[in-house]
């Protein structure tokens, strides 16, 4: 039997536009109506139940929680994520709503008011609080991150543990034997904010067994933070030639402290930023990036999410395998 899902895609069309079409609920074009009501023949649809279904149920809104403590270091790629989000949900018709509370009585309260369909979740720690409450709720849910247990979750992010990985093998290959890890800073590592635990631990899991001496120095985002993680990286390795920077706010601090210590990039020390491609292009040194690909990562919960709506698509988790942008800034040390 052909379902809503099937309808619209052989209308090109999203499912809730067929919805539309069925509940008379908003405006669609004359173009658009005839395109989904013609698929709505050839398939043999019927139209009636799946209009009732809909209009009985749905809001077309998405909640989109996003704690506040994750702006505190990170408001550029937090808003590429949500950007990605808001984007994405218009091309399926749907509308967002952003919840700012961190605390699972914030979660309830969305969830029992009937006011969103599903919940996108973002700032995921790998003993998330959160979680419990999501598996009594009548909406599905999709994380943005990954727990430490994510059996029987939806959640989409980057593969952070890769990513330290590929960090340290491309400049272990460009003859650096010597690497500190200029990591989130000190609270995101305390509360096992889960993007900065998976990549510390993909960093150490590569740079053990290749006899890398290493290092890993919580950041702060601030201009002296960054200094003073970068004094404290040379104290503690004093061979140091490579910087791992994930920590997108804290770079321009990083390049400054550089600077003010005399010590060039990449002729004195490399520089390997993880972080959106189009931040670590943008600075004063344009740097060599493991991108974060933060726009996509917000889309493909939307696509997610609505998966799990129209489709009834079980749980899983996508990790975006990790890409890297060669600019010059890890030469091999002198």
């Amino acid at each position: 039997m052909a379902t809503i899902a099937d309808v619209a895609k052989a209308a090109g069309v999203s499912s809730s536009t067929v919805s539309y079409v069925l509940s008379g609920k908003r405006p669609i074009s004359l173009a658009t109506r005839h395109r989904v009501e013609k698929a709505i023949r050839d398939l043999g649809f019927s139209p009636h139940a799946g209009a009732r279904a809909l209009a009985s149920s749905r809001t077309n809104v998405l909640g989109l929680v996003v704690p506040l403590r994750a702006l505190e270091a990170n408001v550029a790629i937090v808003m590429e994520v949500v950007s990605g989000v808001i984007t994405r949900a218009r091309d399926f018709d749907h509308d967002v709503l952003v919840l700012t509370q961190d605390d699972v009585n914030g979660v309830q309260r969305l969830a029992n008011g009937s006011m969103v369909d599903a919940l996108i979740l973002m700032d995921i720690e790998t003993l998330d609080p959160r979680l419990p409450v999501l598996a009594g709720l009548r909406q599905p849910s999709v994380l943005i991150g990954v727990p430490s247990d994510p059996h029987g979750l939806s959640c989409v992010d980057l593969d952070f543990a890769a990513a330290g990985r590929l960090a340290v093998r491309h400049l272990v290959d460009h003859g650096h034997r010597s690497i500190a890890l200029l990591g989130a800073p000190s609270a995101a590592l305390a509360r096992s904010a889960n993007y900065a635990v998976r990549i510390v631990d993909g960093f150490r899991s590569q740079a053990g067994p290749a006899g890398v001496r290493h290092t890993v120095v919580p950041t702060e985002a601030t201009y002296p933070g960054a200094e003073a993680a970068v004094e404290r990286a040379f104290a503690e390795l004093d061979d140091l030639t490579a910087l791992v920077v994930h920590n997108e706010a804290a770079l321009p601090g990083v390049l400054a402290a550089l600077a003010r210590s005399n010590r060039s990039v990449p002729g004195d020390v490399s520089v390997l930023a993880v972080a959106p491609s189009s931040l670590a292009e943008h600075l004063a040194l344009p740097l060599s990036a493991i991108d974060v690909p933060a726009e996509e990562i917000g889309r493909t919960a939307v696509e997610m999410t609505i998966e799990r709506l129209d489709q009834k698509k079980a749980a899983e988790t996508r990790l975006l395998s990790p890409a890297f942008i060669e600019r010059g800034s890890c030469a091999a040390p002198a």
